[in-house]
């Protein structure tokens, strides 16, 4: 019989919810060795996820934690999207000249995605308390004390300096910080199968395809192992079946391209919300990932959002409790992840209300529409570079092509130095083929190409540039490079 490991009584951050975003979460602060606890109410990961698919921009990220190369390996690499008139591609977003290490969305379960995070969590010495619930917590300065209700059924004490709720749409941290959720409960419903087919298109192979049609919308996606994600709106709430996956792929899919269900892996239905919570921080407590946003699945921006709320929180919470910045750094948090959820909310809406419309004349007028678009020069760019989530920036600053303060820093400029700050200096080949120096939380590389020292966030976004050239200099007056208002 397997043990209950014992849930320590204190700690620095507690983190509610061991999805995607909370395990990337733990695995950052375990490598910045930053004490925490991880816990979640389920005894095991759990089945029926929704998302298969990870954007370039999250993958940068995942790399700084060594988990980017697993799941590259696990995952089929898709080439972009399509939307498609039933056979008549409308418009195609391809990912091939994107300037990432990752020019591909990577089609993988979330279920595997978790498996990966986990893993290198374990690695790192860290672990999931599962069967674990919060129920509460109340203010004991300087953090909190949080009840917990373990798979015993006894109800345990643990303080912390910070809680993090990453636990979902419905978050009992959430509720329990008192902090609101407002938006809309869509009464649509969508269903969602990972099947295996009998499928001769080989575009649909490679893309992910939204089919678009009077009959309501359906996508397809390529997963690793030969298998398809089906998504699609639908009115019934029971799990579609194996008639049901070839019903809706020739009412709504190619005409001209057979599609035969050989297998059904697994079914569900789930119902739409869109919602920002009004606040990401709420004194010692912050939410990520489901239990700060929640929207439409158009376009694969969930699980990447919340893998990015953690990797923008991980650093500022080592940062702050190692006493190497002032505690205001926490605020950013709020201010610049909130902003970026609020336009995932409105941009998946808009694109699902597109692919959704039932109405002919209105279906018509949008296929046109998007076939203009598709062909006027920057638009598809546009698309794929906001679906791959590299058009992501903390600055208001127009994008002239340089670096700004606060936009995010190509690996292919800057590669990573894990979750540490990067100091990059102009330099020549050799220069930049010597082991980069280490200066305690800052790391010294030269880079060919350079006009000017760039100093990078453990996140990948531009702290400052035309720093001074020497790494303890930077680490000395790192404060004054900080997003604090």
């Amino acid at each position: 019989m397997t043990s209950i490991p014992l849930l320590p009584a204190q700690t620095d951050v507690l983190i509610v919810g061991a999805g995607p975003a909370g395990l990337t979460l733990a695995a950052s602060l375990r490598q910045l060795g930053v004490d925490h606890v991880l816990i979640d109410r389920f005894t095991e990961v759990q089945p029926g996820s929704k998302a298969a698919a990870v954007q370039p921009r999250t993958l940068e990220y995942l790399e700084r934690i060594d988990v980017s190369a697993r799941l590259v390996q696990a995952g089929e690499r898709g080439r972009g999207f399509r939307l498609h008139d039933r056979d008549r591609t409308l418009l195609r977003a391809g990912y091939d000249d994107l300037q990432t290490p990752y020019p591909f969305v990577l089609l993988i379960s979330q279920q595997t995605t978790e498996a990966h995070l986990l893993q290198r969590l374990k690695e790192l010495g860290g672990e999931v308390h599962r069967g674990h619930k919060f129920l509460g917590a109340a203010t004991d300065f300087p953090g909190k004390v949080a009840t917990v209700a373990g798979p015993d059924g006894m109800l345990r004490a643990i303080s912390a300096r910070y809680i993090v709720g990453c636990d979902g749409v419905h978050s009992a941290v959430r509720t329990s910080a008192g902090i609101d959720f407002p938006g809309a409960a869509h009464e649509q419903r969508f269903a969602i199968a990972d099947v295996r087919l009998s499928l001769d298109d080989d575009d649909a192979k490679s893309d992910t395809t939204f089919f678009l049609s009077a009959n309501g919308m359906l996508l397809l996606s390529p997963l690793a192992g030969g298998l398809h994600r089906m998504v699609a709106s639908a009115p019934s709430p029971a799990p579609p079946t194996l008639a049901d996956i070839e019903r809706l792929l020739a009412e709504r899919g190619s005409r001209s391209s057979e599609a035969r269900v050989i297998e059904v892996v697994a079914a569900s239905t789930y119902r739409v919300q869109e919602r920002v919570a009004a606040y990401f921080r709420a004194g010692n407590v912050f939410l990520v990932g489901d239990a700060a946003h929640t929207h439409s699945p158009a376009g694969a921006q969930g699980m990447n959002t919340g893998i990015q709320d953690a990797g923008n929180l991980a650093w500022k919470l080592h940062a702050v409790l190692t006493g190497l910045t002032p505690v205001e750094l926490l605020d950013s948090y709020h201010h610049e992840r909130h902003p970026v959820a609020t336009g995932m909310v409105s941009f998946t809406s808009q694109f699902a209300t597109l692919a959704n419309l039932r109405d002919p004349v209105a279906g018509d007028l949008r296929n046109r529409v998007l076939t203009a678009a598709a062909a006027t020069p920057g638009v598809t760019d546009w698309i794929t570079t906001k679906l791959a989530q590299l058009d992501i920036a903390y600055t208001d600053e127009p994008d002239h092509g340089s670096p700004r303060i606060g936009g995010r820093v190509s690996p292919l400029i800057v590669p990573s130095a894990g979750l540490n700050w990067t100091l990059a200096l102009p330099g020549d080949i050799g220069q930049a083929s010597a082991q980069p120096v280490r200066h305690g939380v800052v790391t010294v590389r030269h880079m060919p190409g350079l006009d000017r020292p760039l100093l990078v966030r453990p996140d990948g976004y531009l702290a400052a540039n035309e720093v001074p050239a020497s790494g303890g200099t930077v680490l000395q007056d790192l404060s004054s490079y900080l997003p604090i208002r």
